[in-house]
C-alpha cells in the first residue's frame, strides 16, 4: 500500500530583518490602518463607508450607489483582475508577499507568538518541551491574543454593514442580532484558524492563484532567484578562507533561507509554486554575504533571461516592457478610465417608469384619455431635492396630477403621475412619450426616461 498522505510539519519561520521585510511590514501597517481605521470616519454625520444591506444603498465618503450601479463593482473586480495579471507577469507573486490577507494576518500572529514565546529557537524548544504550567501559560496567553484579535478584526468586518459605532453599542450591551454575532465569530474564526493554525497550508494547497500563476509567468518575470552559477558547490567555511582555493562557490549553506521562509522550501532548488516572492530569503542571505564579506545578491529579485545571459537590472527593466505587458497596461488603463469617467459623470438621480397595471387606460371627464404611471425617483445624493416632472411626446399630453415631487436624502420614492391627452389627440393604438424630470435645486440633474401611452379603440 502506498500511502497518499503526508503529515504536515509545522513551520516556525526565524526572523528576519532587511529591505523587503520593512516593504513587508510597511503594507501590513498601511492595510490594517484602513480597514480598522476606515469604519470611524465620519462624512455628513454618517459613517464614511458602509455598505447598508437592509437598506440596499452603499455609501462611500461623498457618494451614494444603489444595487442599480452594481456596473461599477463589476468594473473595480474587472481592473482588481487586470492589475493581479499585470503585476504578476512583471514581478512575480507582489500580491502574495506583500499585500494578500493571509500573508499580512500570518506577519501579525507570527510577530504575537514571537512577543509571547520567544524567536524561531525557542519555540522550537517549547515545542519539544513536555507539557509545563510555564508552556501552558504562555500557549494560552498566545491564543488569548489570537482570539482577540480575530475577534476584533471580525468586529471590524461587520462594522462595514452595520454602523460600528451603534455595534459597539450593541456588543457593549450583550445585544447583538443572530447575523451580527454569526459573521463576527464566523469571520473572527476564518481569521483565527488561517493565520494561526494553517498559514502556509493555506498558500499551498487551498489558494486557486498558487496554482495558475505560473501561467503568467514567462522568462522575463521578476522573480525570487537563486544564482546558482555563484553559489555552487555550497559548503560551510571560515571567513578568512578563499572559496575558489577550496573550489566552493558564495553559498556558504547555513540554510538560513530556508528557516526564515513562511512556506518552509529551500530557493536554491529553482523556483516553486509554494514561493509567494516576499523577499524574506533575499534578506537574510545579504545579511549573511555581509558578515563573510562577499558581495550581495546571492539571493535576488531577477528574470531567467537575466540570469542566463548576465544581464544588468536596467536591462531587465527593459526587457519588462514586453508586448504581454503592454497589452495588460493598455487595456487596464482604458478600463480604469472608462469606470472612473462614468463614475464621475454619473448623475445623481435615477428613475424608473412603471405603468399601473390595474388601469391601463380609461376615459375620465370632457372625453379625455388617462393613462397612469408609477414614477421610482432614487435621489442618490445627501441633500433634499424637488424634483419637476413633465411629459411630452402626443399633441395637448399633460400631467394632471402633483408635478412637483420631494424627495428626501439617498430615498427612493414613488410617485403616481395621472397622464392625459385630449380627446382625438391620437390614434387607437401605443405611442412613445418621454418623461423629463429635472431638479429644481442648485444641482441641475436631470433624466429623460420613455414611456407608452395607450390609446383605447
Amino acid at each position: 500500500m502506498v500511502s497518499l498522505y503526508a503529515s504536515r510539519k509545522k513551520i516556525q519561520p526565524r526572523s528576519v530583518f532587511g529591505l523587503f521585510t520593512k516593504w513587508r511590514w510597511a503594507t501590513v501597517w498601511l492595510t490594517q490602518l484602513v480597514f480598522y481605521g476606515l469604519p470611524w470616519l465620519e462624512w455628513n454625520a454618517r459613517q464614511a463607508v458602509l455598505f447598508d444591506l437592509e437598506a440596499r444603498r452603499f455609501f462611500i465618503f461623498g457618494l451614494v450607489l444603489y444595487p442599480q450601479d452594481f456596473i461599477y463593482l463589476t468594473g473595480l473586480l474587472v481592473i482588481s483582475a487586470l492589475a493581479l495579471f499585470l503585476f504578476t507577469a512583471v514581478a512575480g507573486r507582489l500580491w502574495c508577499g506583500y499585500a494578500c490577507p493571509q500573508t499580512v494576518y500570518t506577519e501579525i500572529f507570527l510577530w504575537i507568538e514571537k512577543k509571547v514565546e520567544g524567536d524561531r529557537s525557542a519555540r522550537l524548544r517549547l515545542d519539544q518541551a513536555p507539557l509545563s504550567a510555564s508552556k501552558f501559560g504562555k500557549r494560552g496567553l498566545k491564543h488569548l491574543l489570537w482570539v482577540l484579535f480575530a475577534l476584533w478584526t471580525g468586529f471590524t468586518f461587520v462594522g462595514y454593514f452595520t454602523p460600528i459605532r451603534e455595534l459597539a453599542t450593541l456588543t457593549l450591551a450583550a445585544s447583538l442580532g443572530p447575523w451580527q454575532t454569526f459573521w463576527v465569530f464566523f469571520y473572527g474564526f476564518a481569521t483565527y484558524g488561517n493565520a494561526g493554525w494553517m498559514r502556509e497550508q493555506v498558500c499551498k494547497y487551498m489558494c486557486p492563484y498558487a496554482r495558475f500563476q505560473s501561467a503568467m509567468f514567462d522568462k522575463d518575470t521578476m522573480i525570487v532567484t537563486y544564482d546558482k552559477a555563484r553559489g555552487e558547490p555550497r559548503g560551510a567555511r571560515s571567513k578568512k578562507a578563499d572559496p575558489k582555493a577550496l573550489g566552493l562557490g558564495s553559498c556558504v549553506d547555513c540554510s538560513l533561507c530556508v528557516q526564515v521562509c513562511p512556506t518552509g522550501i529551500d530557493i536554491r532548488n529553482g523556483l516553486q509554486y509554494e514561493c509567494i516572492g516576499c523577499g524574506a530569503c533575499i534578506d537574510v542571505c545579504d545579511e549573511v554575504m555581509d558578515k563573510v564579506g562577499y558581495p550581495r545578491g546571492l539571493i535576488k529579485y531577477s528574470t531567467q533571461n537575466g540570469m542566463a545571459q548576465g544581464w544588468t537590472r536596467q536591462e531587465m527593466i527593459r526587457h519588462a516592457f514586453r508586448p504581454r505587458v503592454l497589452v495588460y497596461t493598455t487595456i487596464l488603463a482604458v478600463i480604469t478610465i472608462a469606470v472612473f469617467t462614468s463614475l464621475f459623470l454619473r448623475t445623481p438621480l435615477k428613475v424608473d417608469v412603471i405603468r399601473d397595471r390595474g388601469s391601463l387606460a380609461r376615459m375620465v371627464e370632457h372625453g379625455r384619455i388617462e393613462n397612469v404611471f408609477r414614477l421610482q425617483i432614487m435621489n442618490a445624493t445627501e441633500e433634499r431635492q424637488v424634483y419637476r416632472v413633465t411629459v411630452e411626446g402626443l399633441d395637448g399630453i399633460a400631467i394632471a396630477s402633483e408635478t412637483e415631487v420631494e424627495v428626501l436624502p439617498t430615498e427612493v420614492r414613488s410617485a403616481p403621475m395621472a397622464v392625459q391627452i385630449p380627446p382625438n389627440a391620437a390614434s387607437p393604438g401605443s405611442h412613445p412619450i418621454r418623461f423629463t424630470i429635472r431638479s429644481t435645486g442648485d444641482s441641475v440633474d436631470e433624466v429623460v426616461e420613455k414611456a407608452v401611452f395607450l390609446v383605447p379603440r
